[in-house]
């Protein structure tokens, strides 16, 4: 029985995190937080944070440079 609560467990986090460009909210402006955590990562990267970024494309330049620093890695 635990093995069957196992697999649903792994199925629903797989599917937990949702595509930046499906968010409800991810044309709204970039906050703050990304805004610094960006600049963090541009910065190590040798990279410029591009203006005028909303929160969607903001997740995906965080993803992009968390890929190209090593951060954020698990």
């Amino acid at each position: 029985m635990s093995d069957n609560n196992t697999s649903a467990d792994t199925s629903v986090d797989q599917n937990a995190e949702k595509d930046p460009s499906d968010w409800v909210t991810g044309d709204e402006p970039i906050t703050g937080a990304q805004r610094s955590y960006l600049e963090t990562l541009a910065q190590e990267a040798g990279e410029t944070v591009p203006d005028g970024l909303n929160k969607a494309q903001a997740s995906e330049k965080i993803d992009e440079l968390q890929s190209k620093t090593g951060r954020g890695q698990s």
